[in-house]
């Protein structure tokens, strides 16, 4: 009778691996990809960069676009750390998230990833998607926080493109100083909670008369 327990399942999705393994091969790849490009990069330069087997590259992240995606996202996640940004004043959180957004993109490094096409516009909209929206809903809470949470994002992704995804020549003349305060009347509204509307009273049902412009008498 055999009683060797069957092996665990894979689970669906990336592996999370060893996460020194991960990172050594995320930072080998920022390296070749801010060398080389995203088209001149091979998933076994950045395997001989990271001393690791190819194979390994493709268990952990699928595809060089998919890796493409995980350096952007780390970028994105050193420069934004959403902890830290939503961590303190609520007053000043508008300011934070500006301030977060121009820093992580005035950075000449990211700034050269950015360039490598669409992988990278769909590497920040995910970012964008399913880290800042989802933790600022969770942070916001109440019944408004997705409304309000999708305002913010929208108008961080309106910066980001108008800016620097394809610069329109205003914006993009503008210091991240200037951006902040003009942005932040926007951004001020855009997280403040939603009023709840006044119940609408009932009605007598007196009508006034439209001679005396007095109720009738009722007997």
């Amino acid at each position: 009778m055999n009683n060797t327990a069957p092996a665990p399942a894979r689970g669906r999705g990336r592996p999370r691996g060893n996460p020194p393994t991960r990172e050594s091969i995320v930072s080998a790849a920022r390296t070749l990809f801010l060398e080389h490009g995203y088209q001149r990069t091979t998933l076994r330069a950045v395997a001989g960069a990271a001393g690791v087997d190819p194979a390994l590259i493709a268990y952990h992240f699928g595809s060089k676009k998919g890796l493409f995606a995980d350096v952007m996202q780390f970028q994105c996640a050193r420069a934004l750390t959403v902890d830290d940004v939503l961590d303190g004043d609520r007053a000043t959180l508008p300011d934070r998230l500006i301030d977060a957004v121009t820093g992580l993109w005035e950075d000449a490094d990211f700034r050269r990833l950015t360039d490598q096409g669409e992988e990278a516009a769909e590497a920040i909209a995910e970012y964008l998607e399913r880290e800042l929206l989802a933790r600022l809903v969770e942070f916001l809470g109440g019944r408004d926080a997705t409304a309000r949470a999708t305002a913010v994002v929208t108008i961080l992704g309106g910066l980001v493109y108008t800016r620097y995804l394809n610069p329109l020549p205003t914006p993009a003349a503008l210091t991240p100083s200037e951006t902040r305060r003009i942005l932040l009347p926007a951004m001020r509204a855009a997280l403040a909670p939603t009023p709840r509307t006044a119940a609408p009273t009932a009605r007598t049902g007196h009508h006034r008369s439209p001679v005396t412009g007095r109720s009738p008498v009722r007997p």
